[in-house]
């Protein structure tokens, strides 16, 4: 049995370098994409793109105290292991692996933007040129080669880590401990259980809702009723229609042999 991995972000080390997503793009062969105007702070992109799956957004905020803040928060699948994306894809597009990746496969993908909008975390995008769904992959192809993902083999802050998931949330309480000596008394690991936990853990020094990460994010009702209950429903109508076709066909083929004797 696969071992299940993790990443892990640190926000408080991380100096927004953004050669993770330099990286991302470089091993996924991901365009460029268009430059935006200049609103007033150095994020990139507003938002994940078809060819972003990596972004380093940059928050910007002042304490209680006045103080002012400058938070770095590394965005992108956070590869649940209860994946609303994969439970509500019609094509079944979308698999978890083993090891807890989930991973989209193109050729399967139709482009209709349900995995979009049933993602607690509005991750997945759909390419509009391929009308395909892209994210990150969790370099799988890395993984099952021996090899770390691209962004956490780039960070020199050492903010990104990668391992099994065991390792990666022991890790992630230590520095939570460390940070609540420091004075950070909000600090958290962020793996909320509503969507089964992540693979892409966070060690945050303030709550959640600082990086406009929900509190607790959900697997929707409607994604569980679809995949447990109507999608197999649909599968045995489907199954009960064919062999009735069938059976007709059987039925009609014997009546037409008697006839014909």
């Amino acid at each position: 049995m696969a071992q299940e991995i993790a990443m892990l972000h640190d926000v408080a080390r991380c100096s927004a370098c953004r050669a993770c997503m330099v990286a991302c793009k470089q091993w996924h062969d991901l365009p460029a994409d268009m430059s935006t105007p200049f609103e007033g702070q150095y994020q990139s992109h507003k938002e994940l793109t078809p060819t972003t799956w990596n972004l380093i957004q940059m928050n910007e905020r002042v304490d209680s105290a006045g103080k002012f803040h400058w938070d770095f928060f590394k965005r992108q699948c956070m590869h649940c292991a209860d994946p609303a994306c994969a439970k509500g894809c019609p094509e079944e597009a979308i698999d978890k692996l083993p090891n807890g990746a989930v991973v989209i496969d193109e050729e399967k993908c139709v482009g209709c933007g349900y995995c979009t909008h049933n993602c607690p975390f509005d991750v997945p995008k759909v390419n509009k040129e391929t009308n395909k769904s892209t994210k990150c992959d969790l370099c799988f192809d890395r993984i099952a080669e021996g090899m770390e993902p691209a962004c956490s083999k780039t960070c020199t802050a050492d903010a990104i880590r990668f391992g099994t998931k065991e390792e990666m949330l022991r890790r992630a309480e230590e520095r939570v401990a460390i940070l609540k000596q420091e004075g950070h008394q909000d600090a958290n690991v962020y793996n909320p259980q509503g969507v089964g936990g992540i693979h892409m853990l966070y060690v945050l020094p303030e709550k959640p809702s600082v990086y406009n990460l929900p509190e607790n994010p959900q697997t929707p009702d409607s994604i569980n009723l679809w995949k447990d209950v109507v999608r197999p429903l649909g599968k045995l109508a489907g199954a009960g229609a064919i062999v009735g076709v069938l059976g007709m066909a059987a039925l009609k083929g014997m009546t037409s042999k008697k006839e014909g004797k």
